[in-house]
């Protein structure tokens, strides 16, 4: 099964389209399946007096308010319609997560088909139930949430008109960056057998080892921060990948989706020559003379397994010898 990559962008754009656009040409040349970018209007995500979390004091100005920041970081109609343009020329999928009901409404204007909701809507019932209604494919993050809490998003979201099989639950936490003891991946098999949804990961730790582990363990979409350069002043730089470390991402979970395999437990194409060389056979031990009978003194098992196979030993044991055979020979019978 192919894993649904989501390169996020966020607002690493720092409100340039230019460097937008320089994401989307990085996330489209690592082989990601889609950039993803961030929809608000800050007055109507953030009040002017809303404080900053802890790890966006540390990478923006900590006198600026947290509304003055998103303000800076805003995209409006026609920045949207020219990233979807140039997405679909550099033949990546264009995605970009609502904040508010507006923005909902703006996306699905412009004929999104996916829809992500981030963390922080997860307990928002307008917002989870107007998303719903559109019954269109659903990406949850599920940061900061408990069991009850996916549980009740879930039945709005059903309630509201989209199927269960078109949501998509990702277990998620949101410290920018995650300590890896605070990841709890296993909580990602917990929300799948809980709710019988598909389920996937968005990852904020530092590296990339974590998304990889991941996909083992089942992920149907991995979603990671990237960036131009995480010296860049911004809130989401310094937790983010950079392009190197991003296409190492892609080429691991690529190859580990290959690894997976099917589940059938037989011999591989590619080891099949090996069987010969590395198993063993029935062989004489010393001389056997012709009408001598088989036993545990002058009977041995040695590479390589063209004769016998050492599976047979209890019936070759006490048969007598049809012909003579030289000390290393395989036996036959």
């Amino acid at each position: 099964m192919k894993t649904f990559i989501i390169a996020e962008a966020g607002v690493n754009h720092n409100g340039s389209i230019d460097m937008a656009k320089k994401l989307i040409d990085v996330a489209a040349e690592i082989g990601a399946d889609a950039v993803k970018f961030q929809t608000f209007k800050a007055e109507r995500l953030v009040s002017r007096s809303a404080l900053k979390a802890e790890y966006q004091k540390k990478t923006t100005d900590a006198d600026e308010s947290q509304f003055d920041m998103i303000k800076r970081l805003e995209l409006n109609t026609e920045a949207h319609r020219e990233l979807i343009r140039y997405c679909r020329e550099e033949n990546i999928i264009f995605l970009s997560t609502p904040f508010d009901l507006g923005s909902i409404d703006l996306l699905n204007g412009l004929g999104l088909e996916i829809f992500k909701i981030p963390s922080g809507e997860i307990t928002n019932l307008p917002y989870l139930r107007k998303i719903g209604s559109l019954r269109k494919n659903i990406i949850m993050s599920s940061g900061m949430a408990d069991l009850g809490e996916i549980e009740d998003a879930l039945d709005i979201l059903i309630e509201s008109g989209t199927p269960r099989e078109d949501i998509t639950v990702l277990h998620c936490n949101t410290e920018y960056p995650t300590p890896f003891e605070d990841v709890n991946l296993l909580a990602m098999i917990t929300i799948k057998e809980a709710f019988k949804v598909n389920v996937g990961y968005s990852d904020h730790t530092l590296g990339i080892e974590v998304p990889i582990a991941a996909v083992a363990l089942g992920a149907s979409i991995i979603e990671k921060h990237f960036t131009l350069d995480k010296n860049m002043k911004g809130p989401d730089h310094k937790a983010s990948l950079d392009p190197l470390e991003l296409k190492a991402m892609v080429n691991a979970i690529r190859n580990i989706e290959k690894a997976l395999g099917n589940g059938v437990k037989k011999p591989s194409r590619s080891e099949m020559k090996n069987i010969q060389v590395v198993r063993k056979s029935i062989a004489a031990v010393k001389d056997i003379k012709k009408g001598e009978v088989f036993c545990e003194e002058n009977i041995t098992v040695k590479r390589p397994a063209c004769g016998i196979s050492p599976m047979e030993w209890d019936n070759i044991l006490g048969k007598r010898a049809k012909r003579d055979f030289t000390e290393d020979e395989l036996i036959e019978i």
